[in-house]
C-alpha cells in the first residue's frame, strides 16, 4: 500500500557495523553491511570484514563470533574508505539506534582522511512512532514482533538485511509522516537517545538544576548539574561516545527527570549530594577518591613557619581543602596579602633566591634572611591561627528558582550546615532565623570543599556574616 504522505524519490543506505568495543573514540570497525533501499524496495547490499588493526576482546568475539584470525587478512579501513563512502554518497543513513553506528563510521572516515556527513534516520525512534506499545524495540524483539526472522544475529550481514526489512515495513506503515518530520532540520530527532521521548526533551527548562537520567524501569542510572539543563543535555547528546561509556548510556536513557536550584553552588551541592543518596551507576567520578587540594603548615631548617598548597593524600589533615588547585592558591594568595607574608615561603613561588614580591617591595625578604626570624614568625603564627579558628557563620544568598525567591547556603562555624530557599519579602537578620530555611545536611566533605571554592570568589553572591 503506497504512502502519499511521504516522498519515495529519496535514497537510503541501511547500515550495520560490528566493533572491538562500545565507544568510538577508542574503539574500531570490524565488519559492516549497508543495504540501499530506493523509497520502494530494497535494491542491493554491500559486506565486508574490516581489519582493525588490534585484538578483538573475548566478550566481543563472543557476541559477534568474529576473532582477530578472521579478519587479519582483510582490508583496512582506510583501504575501502572509499567504496564505503560510495555506498553511503547522496544517500540517508538509516540504522538501528543509528547514533552509534553513525559515529563509528564519522570517526572511521576522519581517520581516512574523507569528510563525510549525512542525514540520519533511526529505526529504533522511528518504530517506537510509527508501531508503539511494543514491549522491547531491541532490534530482535522488534524483528520477532513484526514476524522477521534474523538468519544471523549479531552480524553486520544479518542485522542490516533485518534492519532494512524494518525500515521497509516502517515506510509503509508510516501514514502521520513521522519519517518526513525526522528529517527535517530542526527536528532534533537524530540526536536524541533511541528510547527517549522528544517531547520530554523538549520541556526541559533552560535554567540552572540538577538532572537525572532514568532508565525503562524509572531508575536513576546518571546526576548531572547544569546552569542551562538543556543545553548541557543537548551537548551530552550531539558529543560522541567517549570513556565514560557514554554509547552505552544513551542506550539505557528512557527518562529524563529534573530539579530546578536557581543557581549553581546550589546546583554543586544538591547534584552532589544526590549522587551521594543513589549511587548511579554512570557517576563514577564521586564514587572514587576525588582530586582535593589543601593548605599545610610546616616549619623549615631556619624556624621559619611556611605554608604548602598540595594535593590531599589519604589521612593528611590539611588547614582548609578545596576542590581545585586554584582555589586554594587564591585563599593563599589572599592570605598573603592580608597578613603581609613572603609567597615563597607560602608555597606560592619556587624561584631561587628573593622572591619575586620582594623585588617589587610588597614582601620584606624572610626568603633571604633580610627579616628577622621572630617578626615574620609573628605574622604567620597569625594567619595560622585564622586558619585554625572556629570559622565564621555565613549565610550566602543566590539567585532563586523563581523571581521571587532567594537561594540560601548556610554555614555555621566555618561548617556547611545546608542549603534552602527564601522568600524575598523577607529578612534574613541572624543564625536561627536563616536555620529556619533550611534543610539541615550531614558534612559532606566534598560539598564543603565545594563551599570553601565558592567563598573565594562569590561570583555576585550576597554573604552575610552573623
Amino acid at each position: 500500500m503506497s504512502n502519499s504522505n511521504f516522498d519515495f524519490g529519496l535514497m537510503y543506505a541501511i547500515v550495520d557495523i560490528e566493533t572491538t568495543g562500545g565507544y568510538a573514540n577508542g574503539h574500531r570497525v570490524t565488519e559492516i553491511a549497508i543495504y540501499h533501499h530506493d523509497g520502494m524496495q530494497i535494491t542491493n547490499h554491500y559486506q565486508t570484514l574490516i581489519n582493525p588493526g588490534r585484538t578483538i576482546p573475548y566478550f566481543i568475539t563472543g557476541l559477534t563470533g568474529i576473532n582477530y584470525e578472521m579478519v587479519k587478512e582483510s582490508p583496512s579501513f582506510e583501504e575501502v574508505a572509499q567504496e564505503i563512502y560510495d555506498q553511503l554518497k547522496d544517500r540517508i543513513f538509516v540504522a538501528h539506534n543509528a547514533h552509534f553506528d553513525y559515529s563509528f563510521l564519522k570517526k572511521e572516515f576522519e581517520g581516512a582522511g574523507i569528510n563525510w556527513t549525512s542525514k540520519k534516520l533511526c529505526t529504533v525512534r522511528l518504530s517506537r512512532k510509527i508501531i508503539p506499545g511494543l514491549a522491547s524495540y531491541s532490534l530482535g524483539r522488534l524483528a520477532e514482533s513484526l514476524g522477521i526472522k534474523i538468519k544471523n544475529r549479531h552480524r553486520a550481514g544479518g542485522d542490516a538485511e533485518a534492519t532494512s526489512q524494518v525500515f521497509d515495513l516502517l515506510l509503509k506503515r508510516d501514514n502521520t509522516g513521522v519519517i518526513a518530520k525526522a528529517l527535517k532540520r530542526n527536528s532534533g530527532e537524530t540526536i536524541l537517545p533511541p528510547n527517549l521521548d522528544k517531547s520530554e526533551f523538549d520541556k526541559l527548562p533552560a535554567k540552572a538544576g540538577v538532572y537525572y537520567f532514568l532508565d525503562g524501569r524509572s531508575n536513576v542510572i546518571y546526576v548531572g548539574k547544569a546552569v542551562n539543563i538543556k543545553k548541557r543535555i543537548a551537548g551530552h547528546f550531539t558529543g560522541e561516545a567517549r570513556e565514560w561509556n557514554r554509547s552505552n548510556i544513551r542506550n539505557e536513557i528512557h527518562h529524563i527527570t529534573y530539579e530546578l536550584t536557581g543557581n549553581e553552588l546550589i546546583a554543586l551541592i544538591f547534584e552532589s549530594q544526590e549522587i551521594r543518596r543513589l549511587w548511579p551507576k554512570y557517576n563514577l567520578a564521586q564514587k572514587v577518591r576525588t582530586e582535593e587540594w589543601g593548605v599545610f603548615d610546616y616549619e623549615d631548617r631556619a624556624g621559619f613557619l611556611r605554608f604548602s598548597v598540595n594535593t590531599v593524600s589519604r589521612g593528611a589533615r590539611p588547614l582548609i581543602s578545596f576542590s581545585s588547585k586554584g582555589d586554594a592558591w587564591n585563599f593563599m594568595w589572599e592570605k598573603v596579602r592580608e597578613y603581609d607574608l613572603c609567597p615563597k615561603l607560602s608555597g606560592l613561588q619556587l624561584a631561587k633566591g628573593l622572591c619575586f614580591s620582594y623585588q617589587t617591595g610588597e614582601c620584606k625578604g624572610a626568603c633571604m634572611g633580610v627579616e628577622s626570624l621572630k617578626k615574620y614568625n609573628k605574622r604567620a603564627q597569625a594567619a595560622l591561627e585564622s586558619f585554625t579558628d572556629q570559622g565564621e557563620s555565613l549565610a550566602i544568598l543566590g539567585r532563586g528558582r523563581k523571581n521571587n525567591e532567594r537561594s540560601l547556603v548556610l554555614i555555621e562555624n566555618g561548617v556547611y550546615l545546608g542549603f534552602g530557599f527564601v522568600d524575598k519579602s523577607e529578612t534574613v537578620a541572624s543564625l536561627d532565623d536563616a536555620k529556619n530555611y533550611i534543610k539541615v545536611s550531614r558534612e559532606n566533605r566534598i560539598v564543603q570543599n565545594l563551599v570553601n571554592s565558592y567563598l573565594v570568589n562569590p561570583r555576585g553572591a550576597e554573604v552575610i556574616s552573623f
